[in-house]
């Protein structure tokens, strides 16, 4: 068994949890999920085994998320979460660990402060705070220490993070609470409306990776789905389409291409023809959908990719972050606002 301080880097995201050790890569990924018994404010599950109890529990059983568009919700429950998941990857330790977490560009002083508390609550011996864009960046292989503008667009579960970065510092950006969660919620008001239905978070999220698009496919897919029939209050079974997916998220997809617009109109002349060059690149589990990049593409006219493990990208990139703890001072808190970064 191991005695010595591991450096740890956590992306604290909405839907999930992602966690690096330094030296071990990632060695855990679990949906950001608790269960608690009501009665006695014990906690039963966090993760996976959460999430399966989620629209499944008796009365006295609460699972919930207990972190809401990109920003802790229930102070007490996350940080028994993070606390639980630390626990799960050191074990036994003599000296506590250093702790980056990642949080969204948007995020306030009061929110900051929440989640360094939740971090020093669960067992860290120092928190830093680093901007998801900026550790995006940093996973996708991008040298964001040069005086070349990169545009950066995150789509996780609770917030859309668009920055342009160069000289390790974030030029201009803007954090919507519009993201993963958005797309879901839009299927199940469209489903309602629709086919007069109700269905659920899980089987919603599920239509999304099967059949959702916000771009015209090639081949129109469709898929069958069960809920329950609000007119009698029956289980129905009924068809949707790919074709339908896309109408259903026509705002949600529109509210991401209007503030990657609104970057760009603010960004410098210099560094907007840098992202001609370079590219859009976006990343997180909500840029999966379907046809997201070619939407973004097809309304900036800027070559726009979705990077390889686009999921893990900002846990990556928060991992590689913790090579710069070292050089840090002992007053520096968010790491986004170091000047000199030394990737």
């Amino acid at each position: 068994m191991s005695f010595i301080s591991r450096d740890i880097g956590l992306d604290l995201g909405t839907a999930s949890i992602l966690v690096y050790v330094k030296g071990k890569g990632i060695v855990l990924r679990e949906p950001s999920v608790v269960a608690i018994d009501k009665n006695n404010g014990k906690l039963l599950k966090v993760g996976t085994d959460a999430q399966k109890m989620l629209g499944r529990t008796p009365g006295n059983i609460v699972a919930m998320r207990p972190l809401s568009e990109g920003v802790i919700s229930d102070f007490e429950m996350t940080e028994r979460m993070i606390k639980e998941f630390l626990n799960k990857v050191t074990g036994f330790r003599l000296v506590r660990p250093r702790l980056v977490i990642c949080v969204p560009s948007g995020i306030t002083e009061v929110e900051e402060r929440a989640v360094i508390d939740a971090g020093m609550n669960a067992g860290a011996r120092k928190v830093y705070l680093i901007e998801e864009p900026i550790a995006a960046a940093i996973g996708a292989g991008v040298d964001i220490t040069k005086p070349n503008g990169h545009m950066v667009v995150d789509i996780g579960g609770g917030t859309t993070d668009v920055a342009v970065i160069s000289l390790s510092g974030i030029v201009e950006s803007n954090s919507i609470k519009i993201a993963g969660d958005q797309f879901d919620e839009a299927i199940i008001k469209y489903i309602r409306r629709k086919h007069n239905v109700l269905i659920g978070e899980r089987t919603a999220e599920e239509l999304k990776i099967n059949i959702g698009c916000v771009f015209p496919r090639p081949e129109t897919k469709e898929i069958e789905a069960k809920g329950r029939c609000l007119l009698t209050g029956l289980p129905r079974i009924f068809t949707v389409t790919s074709n339908e997916m896309m109408e259903a998220f026509e705002e949600v997809s529109s509210r991401i291409v209007e503030t990657i617009h609104s970057v760009l109109e603010s960004t410098p002349p210099e560094l907007v023809v840098d992202l001609a060059t370079n590219g859009i690149i976006m990343t997180g589990g909500g840029s999966l959908v379907w046809g997201l990049d070619k939407l973004v593409e097809s309304k900036t006219g800027i070559s726009t990719n979705v990077v390889d493990e686009a999921v893990s990208c900002v846990a990556y990139g928060t991992g590689k972050s913790l090579d710069m703890l070292d050089d840090m001072q002992d007053g520096t808190i968010n790491l986004s606002r170091k000047r000199q970064m030394r990737i």
